[in-house]
């Protein structure tokens, strides 16, 4: 952990999903610094390979560490799946991705073992998240469903139209026939399809947020390690992002529910 406590906590993502994280940590954290990083000129990270995927995590790391972190949210599951080892021997400060607090979420969750989990081509096809539940409780069966379109859906703002609930009724209706009850968003951009997802999955189907349970992580590791922040200042939000300010700035509310004005874009 960084020697300075009242560093910033950094987060990043591929584009705007990441912001999901945020709103968890603002809620969970309201004294800490947050400095949020959106890779939005090369989202959706989903349909990259491996080593594009392990490149760009390193970029934006880099470009975290310029702005004072303690240490780094990697809120975005493609990243979590791929690069998270090289990233932690990369780097010196904590690192937490999403994948093993949504697992071990899921496994607590779950009634009738079976679980759901729907996300990017590039982290379904990595495997991580069966791995880690199974791990967890091999006797849970596991359904993993591609959702390539919804990143993109999201990204341009389309969370409740018909052509979103459309999407959503192809992709999950395999799903459906395999009984799962708790469904797993693995990927921080679907926590703003959850009314469509739950009105196409049941109300009998519990959703396991990412997002909120990577947030309860850093608190508890902060805790743990006495690493809060004891500054008692205004805390300072920074939302970098890697093109289109405008446009990231647009839709942030929708994420955050509170309006950014300040969003600047930073080089790779």
């Amino acid at each position: 952990m960084s020697n300075n406590r009242n560093y910033a906590i950094g987060v990043f993502d591929s584009g705007l999903g990441g912001l999901t994280v945020v709103k968890e940590l603002l809620r969970l954290l309201p004294n800490e610094d947050i400095v949020y990083f959106g890779d939005t000129a090369r989202v959706p990270y989903g349909t990259k390979s491996k080593e594009s995927i392990i490149r760009f995590s390193k970029e934006n790391v880099s470009i975290l560490l310029k702005h004072k972190v303690k240490m780094i949210v990697v809120a975005c599951n493609t990243s979590s799946s791929f690069a998270l080892p090289v990233l932690r021997e990369s780097f010196s400060l904590p690192i937490l991705g999403v994948i093993k607090p949504g697992a071990k979420k899921a496994v607590e969750t779950t009634r009738n073992r079976r679980v759901g989990i729907i996300a990017t081509s590039a982290t379904i096809n990595s495997g991580e998240y069966v791995r880690e539940i199974k791990r967890l409780n091999p006797a849970v069966k596991v359904t993993a469903q591609a959702c390539p379109l919804f990143v993109p859906l999201v990204e341009e703002g389309w969370f409740e139209k018909d052509v979103t609930r459309d999407v959503a009724r192809q992709y999950l209706a395999a799903l459906k026939k395999t009984q799962v009850d708790t469904l797993i968003l693995g990927c921080t951009h679907y926590p703003l399809l959850k009314p469509i997802l739950k009105k196409v999955m049941g109300q009998g189907v519990m959703l396991v947020d990412s997002a909120q349970e990577v947030a309860r992580e850093v608190k508890q590791l902060l805790e743990y390690t006495r690493q809060n922040k004891v500054v008692k200042s205004r805390p300072r939000h920074e939302f970098l992002v890697s093109d289109e300010p405008k446009h990231f700035s647009k839709l942030a509310q929708k994420f955050l529910g509170r309006a950014i004005h300040d969003a600047k874009r930073a080089g790779i």
